[in-house]
């Protein structure tokens, strides 16, 4: 397997663990974590902030991987997150985009529908 593609494979793992600070450290000084329903986010200390208040509600998280593949330094990673957060269910489609550098994550694209993932933790 192509180092790029086992970083990415290892990223997705270690969400798993709900550990910040392991997923901060995936990413480059400057790297950018995008959202595309919302705006970007971008460097370490921006990122820790981002994720651990993303985190902050999750219980726990286990994502399928149903397609990856690489081309240089692009990974694309089609995937279900399963997702629990504060008492609720969430299985969410995703697709994300891994642009590469030097063995870290300079910028991931995550393509999703917000309100699968929100629609379930609003209030009825």
């Amino acid at each position: 397997m192509p180092d790029n593609e086992k970083l990415i494979r290892n990223f997705i793992e270690a969400w798993s663990r709900l550990d910040v600070d392991e997923l901060v450290d995936f990413f480059t000084a400057d790297g950018v974590y995008h959202n595309m329903p919302i705006e970007p986010v971008k460097g370490a200390a921006n990122l820790k902030g981002f994720i651990g208040a993303f985190l902050a509600n999750w219980t726990s998280t286990n994502w399928d991987v149903l397609t990856l593949v690489s081309n240089s330094d692009v990974v694309i990673a089609e995937r279900v997150d399963h997702i629990n957060v504060a008492g609720t269910h969430i299985d969410l489609p995703c697709c994300g985009v891994f642009e590469i550098e030097n063995g870290k994550i300079k910028v991931w694209r995550d393509y999703f529908d917000m309100a699968t993932f929100t629609g379930p933790l609003t209030p009825k």
